[in-house]
């Protein structure tokens, strides 16, 4: 194994022989079989058991209470299928209780035990990025998924416990649920080459599309055939298992990896050579907050994830209550948008990093381009949402078109911090997060707010709405969004050098 001398010294080489486009090519040839693929498959696991754990009451709490019959619609078109969902409803229910205790929880204590997650993941994503920067991802990416898979497991004995203690463990949960989607960007800034950045994100990322898939696929038959409390014991066991399994291959910086080849540690570190990617003890408050580049990725992230956390929140509820289906096959349609969504994230990805490598297109035209089409393209479908109810297959393939759509913003706005500033990515990553989770406490109460004031028009008012805030938000980001490594991402590399000199 070659030390990190012998690494710097090649690196050396090869820059001045100009010879690094040999150990790219060789390296690329390595494709998925690579450590770096490695470690993105990895964070797909990690991400998949994260979101699983955070979807998993959505789709348990109604077999939790036991009032939860949806209201019947107003039209007398819809007379004879609501008296068949009502009767197959009852049913469920009483197959529900059989297996696992209710509880008689109000609608607005569900809707804080729903929302309690987010209570923690507001204030949690700043601090737990710039540590992950300072200290090193792989103890807090690690740390996060077990404390989530533990906590997950003890969900039923809170619930039997109290309101409290459930709202109390959802908190911490949340929290130790940010310490993986926010640690894991460090990782990236030493292990991904900037050719190959939005594919391995994007493969990373394609995880937590999945675990929505799964949970919303097989949650509801769980409830239903053995019980409630089994969402949380397989999932929450699953992760502690995952966890103890996978930690020993996460490394935050390949150049510590015992096993990696000599000749792909030399591409990444060639690759990054050019980048300042390593993290400030100090942060440049000041320019941060005057930089419009930085302020158009953090508004479209709030603008994209008022959609985000609309659809994650309320699909299966659209779905059942409004096409009228039970909520073991609400729970099956409900996770056809996010299997699509999760192909697409991958398959954007891929074709990012294509034009940016054959030079088809620049940087920022990439960015802006997949921004504009993952935005657009949902925007228009939920406008023509509300009137296509009447027909089943038609509402399906819209949410899943509006799930495609949206996947291609990973590829653009989502990722663009790694280009502006890399060497604050865990840092920005928190702040980015800060901004969805106050478009998640936000989105879903105006949802609750317009169906409970009109139920007929309800849903119509919440699309409009969300399309018209995405809109802005992209309109936003086209204006004033780049690429560019900004200046406020250099300036400690420039002090430190200048203190350097003086010292000699």
């Amino acid at each position: 194994m070659s030390t990190g001398a012998d690494i710097k010294i090649t690196v050396g080489d090869i820059s001045n022989d100009g010879n690094l486009n040999i150990a790219q090519q060789q390296s690329s040839r390595r494709g998925f079989c690579s450590f770096r693929h490695g470690m993105a498959f990895i964070l797909q696991l990690y991400n998949f058991l994260i979101y699983t754990q955070q979807m998993n009451l959505s789709i348990a709490i109604p077999a939790m209470v036991n009032n939860t019959a949806p209201p019947s619609q107003p039209n007398a078109s819809t007379e004879v299928p609501s008296a068949e969902f009502q009767h197959y409803w009852n049913e469920t229910l009483k197959g529900f209780k059989a297996v696992a205790p209710t509880y008689d929880w109000s609608p607005e204590i569900q809707g804080i035990i729903l929302s309690s997650l987010n209570y923690g993941s507001f204030l949690a994503p700043i601090p737990v990025g710039y540590i992950a920067g300072i200290f090193g991802a792989k103890y807090v990416v690690g740390a996060g998924l077990f404390i989530s898979s533990v906590l997950t497991v003890f969900i039923p004995l809170a619930a039997d416990a109290g309101v409290t203690l459930l709202i109390v463990l959802r908190v911490v949960q949340g929290i130790a649920q940010v310490m993986v989607l926010t640690g894991q960007f460090s990782i990236w800034v030493k292990w991904a080459p900037p050719l190959e950045r939005t594919q391995l994100t994007s493969i990373a990322a394609s995880g937590a599309v999945l675990g929505s898939f799964i949970i919303l696929l097989v949650g509801g038959l769980l409830c239903q055939t053995i019980g409630w409390p089994y969402v949380f014991y397989i999932f929450g066991g699953i992760g502690c298992a995952c966890c103890l399994l996978c930690f020993p291959l996460i490394y935050s910086d390949p150049m510590n990896h015992p096993f990696i080849s000599t000749g792909e540690k030399t591409y990444i570190v060639c690759s990054l050579a050019q980048q300042d990617c390593s993290p400030g003890w100090s942060l440049p408050i000041k320019a941060m907050i005057k930089s419009l580049p930085l302020w158009a990725i953090l508004v479209s992230y709030f603008c994209e994830h008022w959609l985000f956390y609309i659809i994650m929140a309320y699909t299966p509820t659209y779905i059942s209550s409004v096409l009228q289906v039970n909520l073991r096959d609400s729970g099956i349609l409900s996770s056809l948008p996010p299997v699509v969504g999760s192909i697409c994230i991958i398959l954007g990805g891929l074709l990012a990093d294509f034009l940016l490598s054959r030079k088809i297109l620049r940087l920022i035209t990439i960015r802006k381009l997949f921004t504009a089409i993952g935005v657009l393209l949902p925007s228009v479908i939920l406008m023509f949402l509300p009137w296509v109810r009447s027909s089943h297959s038609i509402t399906i393939t819209f949410l899943v078109l509006c799930s495609a759509g949206s996947s291609l913003c990973q590829a653009g706005s989502l990722i663009n911090f790694l280009d502006i500033a890399p060497r604050y990515s865990s840092f920005l990553r928190g702040l980015m997060q800060v901004f969805a989770h106050t478009a998640g406490a936000i989105s879903p109460t105006t949802v609750g707010f317009f169906i409970s004031q009109d139920s007929e028009f309800g849903w119509r008012n919440v699309f409009l709405l969300s399309a018209a805030i995405n809109i802005l938000g992209l309109a936003f980001y086209l204006i004033f969004g780049s690429a560019d490594l900004q200046d406020w991402a250099k300036e400690q590399t420039f002090i430190r050098l200048s203190a350097n000199r003086e010292m000699r």
